[in-house]
């Protein structure tokens, strides 16, 4: 069976008006399986986000393949849609609407047999039950980001791709976020988690991959991370991966 994601030698390069283009990714490759956790770590500038978009299908690879549960992202990107959720840092959500009303339209944008009943279905596993009727523009930054989540997963896709999804929040309202992301995993989703924060990663993830000026320097457990470079410290971990190419 095929991995939920399979990227396979990208390269994506953005021209420049003036100047050299700018390689943005060059020739990663790597895989996320479903009930998986991939950490994608990397300063900013790194190449994470042009990585995220082609996998969105919001770009195309310049050079290279890449699969999102088994299809295409350049010859069948409508089918890639139907079987992800993307939260990425700038995701915005309706304010005028109640977070049941956010949940029925995106249901419907992603042409669910019944909205409704899916909109239910997110508000119980999000436990959202009390802000259901609540106009998303009264919320906390901490519960709007989880009905963010709840949007991008609410057709229950098998890939989900979160782009810093705790930034800003507080310590509780983080540690809630955590939880849903875990259960999201064991309900068998391949999760792809961009942060800059260690504890998160050290808590969540399964494995890492470190990206660093648009090239892919390692993928790997935790453990193994931690083995390779001689420490326990993930940050440190990271800074000996970075360093240990001339790149630092």
């Amino acid at each position: 069976m095929p991995a939920a994601i399979e990227v396979e030698h990208l390269t994506r390069v953005w021209p420049q008006p003036k100047g050299p283009p700018v390689v943005a990714v060059h020739d990663a490759s790597f895989s996320v399986e479903g009930g998986e956790v991939l950490g994608l770590l990397g300063p900013n500038g790194a190449g994470k986000t042009t990585l995220m978009q082609v996998l969105a299908t919001l770009t195309t690879p310049d050079e290279g393949r890449v699969r999102v549960a088994g299809f295409d992202v350049v010859e069948d990107p409508r089918a890639v849609r139907r079987h992800l959720g993307y939260l990425s840092t700038t995701s915005g959500l309706p304010a005028r609407l109640t977070c049941r009303e956010c949940l029925v339209l995106f249901a419907r944008l992603h042409e669910l047999p019944d909205p409704r009943a899916a909109a239910e279905a997110a508000i119980a596993r999000f436990r959202l039950g009390d802000f259901g009727d609540r106009f998303v523009e009264g919320l906390s930054t901490g519960m709007r980001q989880r009905v963010r989540i709840a949007c991008a997963s609410v057709h229950r896709p098998p890939v989900l791709i979160l782009d810093e999804p705790t930034a800003g929040l507080d310590l509780m309202s983080t540690d809630d976020l955590l939880r849903e992301v875990v259960g999201l995993r064991d309900e068998g989703a391949a999760v792809l988690y961009s942060t800059h924060l260690m504890h998160e990663v050290d808590r969540i993830c399964d494995r890492v991959a470190v990206l660093y000026q648009g090239r892919l320097l390692v993928v790997d457990t935790l453990d193994g991370l931690r083995a390779s470079t001689g420490t326990a410290d993930l940050a440190e971990a990271f800074r000996r991966v970075v360093g240990s190419q001339g790149l630092s």
